[in-house]
């Protein structure tokens, strides 16, 4: 018998685990995974708050995202040489 965490359960792990930015980020991975009713499971202002403030402290952005984020070191100054 194996055990599967309830939507909430999980949603916490998801929050925790630093690939979550946002609790809309949280959802679709608990829809991937084949949870149901995420929508209604996670549900009201106390509950998203605390996913949105895990996220916050928790998340690690991918490689992909910091190199969008971070300028390029090819051209510092903008000129062309």
């Amino acid at each position: 018998m194996s055990f599967r965490p309830t939507t909430i359960e999980r949603a916490y792990q998801l929050a925790e685990g630093g690939d979550c930015r946002t609790v809309g980020d949280i959802k679709q991975k608990l829809q991937a995974e084949g949870h149901e009713r995420v929508q209604e499971n996670l549900y009201g202002a106390s509950l998203t708050g605390a996913l949105r403030k895990l996220c916050q402290k928790h998340y690690v952005p991918s490689a992909e995202d910091t190199a969008a984020v971070e300028p390029s070191d090819d051209d510092e100054d903008g000129d062309e040489d």
